[in-house]
């Protein structure tokens, strides 16, 4: 079974920005004439490798509610020109929306067993993203989801 990895989305607001994000990314890697691919960087080396490189993803939590993922490809550790051990985490460039989860804050990165990620939205909740997101997460916030 696939193990996931739990993230803050620091910086956007909403999954529509990280989408944005993620293309403006990309544009400037093919623009530079590097590979266009999206990975994220983060300190800590995950150890379970091969479970999170089997089918495992990288789940968002925006503005205190996992509300999307993306799966993770590779996993590349490197270290910095600093001398600080760290790793790529080699991400696919789809954002797949996911049913809504409640987390708080926290520092870093967490595993995530599949048992305990929400799952992906289904096309019939495609109305629910045409809402605004501060309508969304205000139904959210109220329990109305």
């Amino acid at each position: 079974m696939p193990l996931n990895i739990l993230k803050l989305c620091v910086g956007c607001d909403s999954v529509e920005d990280l989408e944005e994000w993620i293309g403006f990314r990309l544009e400037e890697k093919r623009r530079a004439g590097e590979k266009p691919e999206h990975f994220h960087t983060t300190r800590m080396v995950p150890k379970r490798v091969e479970e999170i490189t089997s089918g495992g993803s990288l789940y968002w939590v925006i503005k205190g509610n996992v509300q999307c993922r993306q799966r993770i490809t590779e996993i590349r550790p490197f270290t910095d020109k600093d001398g600080i051990g760290r790793c790529h985490l080699v991400l696919e460039p789809k954002v797949v929306r996911t049913e809504w989860q409640p987390r708080r804050a926290f520092q870093g990165w967490r595993y995530l067993k599949q048992s305990e990620a929400p799952v992906d939205a289904r096309e019939e909740r495609e109305g629910w993203f045409a809402l605004p997101q501060n309508l969304r997460r205000e139904l959210a916030e109220l329990g109305l989801l």
